[in-house]
């Protein structure tokens, strides 16, 4: 976030679509990876941020350039002059922290998605802007930090597996897209594992008071809903072939795509009502605990109204008490309040007030 605040900040009466230069304050050099491949043969290698881009892209191939770290404004002004990405777009990639959406820049697909990972130490869900460019024959990926989701869509581009292979940039592009919303199933998981150790809790046991942690597992489930949500539009528009770079052979992926978003924003909200029912269910259980003791208190200060008025009488400091002479006056006191006290427990056993 800050990081976010710092860059916008410098971007104030610039012109659109400026990349602006940011101090690389000993950030790692940027290595790119390559694949190059077709039906028939694959490359694979890596790339440093100097390197030449010139004759990357070659015809029957698909290029995949994945470069993990925005940081390098350098390397950003250099790629998007090869590739001739939009202005606006190159903006896009480099300002992190914004809304998941697709975009199309003439001959261009422009995708901003979220990548998500747990951060089962903290508990948190941490967020990671990636964003897409696929053209005519390649597609970029742009990722803030080295270590990403994307190693199943490498696997299969290596070993030749599933369809990847045969088809073009655009359903790379889609299967990037699919890495990423396949790893919110994974932090859905997670999410799952301490809602349900926190329900036991709640539940079963007698803790602390679990607000702060309900407060927390409802903010990381905002985070993946902002994540999520503005993609189900995304992939809605990219579905429906209102982004021409899209063929119609990869808006069929893109279908299943949206169900598997809408299926999350389902469990989204799922959660969240579970949760609100989770802490209404804690403060049910609170209340009838206290209330359970304020019966008991209120049954024993009953019991002792009676106690303390005998109590009362026979200890006004009066001359003239015939009792007070009695010799079985006092054990006939004590016999009296215990027998009080047992009709009035007789009594309130009878009620069902214990």
């Amino acid at each position: 976030m800050k990081r976010f605040i710092n860059l916008f900040s410098r971007r104030i009466g610039t012109v659109p679509g400026t990349i602006i230069d940011v101090p690389s304050n000993g950030s790692r050099p940027v290595e790119m990876g390559l694949f190059r491949y077709n039906a028939d043969s694959v490359e694979q290698r890596q790339l440093a941020a100097d390197d030449s881009l010139e004759n990357l892209a070659q015809e029957n191939q698909i290029l995949w350039l994945d470069i993990p770290g925005v940081h390098d404004s350098v390397l950003l002004k250099k790629v998007a002059r090869r590739f001739d990405i939009h202005p606006i777009a190159a903006e896009n990639i480099q300002h992190t922290g914004q809304r998941p959406k697709a975009d199309e820049y003439e001959d261009q697909l422009f995708l901003l998605l979220h990548m998500l990972t747990w951060n089962g130490e903290e508990k948190t869900v941490e967020t990671e802007q990636v964003s897409i460019i696929a053209g005519k024959g390649y597609v970029i990926s742009f990722q803030e930090h080295p270590g990403d989701v994307f190693d199943p869509v490498r696997r299969r581009i290596s070993e030749g597996l599933g369809r990847v292979r045969r088809m073009g940039a655009d359903y790379l592009s889609y299967s990037l897209a699919d890495a990423v919303v396949d790893n919110y199933f994974l932090v859905m998981e997670d999410l799952q594992e301490e809602f349900e150790e926190l329900e036991e809790q709640v539940l079963f046991e007698d803790g602390p008071d679990p607000s702060a942690k309900v407060h927390s597992l409802t903010r990381e489930l905002l985070s993946l809903r902002r994540a999520v949500w503005p993609m189900r539009e995304a992939a809605s528009a990219l579905m429906r072939g209102q982004i021409p770079a899209i063929s119609e052979e990869v808006q069929i992926f893109f279908r299943d795509l949206y169900d598997h978003i809408v299926q999350i924003i389902d469990w989204i909200e799922l959660m969240r009502d579970s949760l609100k029912g989770l802490m209404d269910s804690y403060q049910s259980r609170v209340g009838n605990s206290t209330n359970a003791i304020m019966r008991v208190l209120t049954i024993v200060a009953t019991i002792f109204i009676p106690l303390t008025f005998i109590v009362g009488i026979y200890g006004m400091n009066f001359q003239r008490m015939p009792e007070l002479s009695w010799p079985l006056g006092y054990p006939m006191v004590m016999a009296l309040m215990a027998l009080v006290a047992l009709g009035m427990l007789f009594y309130f056993k009878k009620k069902k007030w214990l």
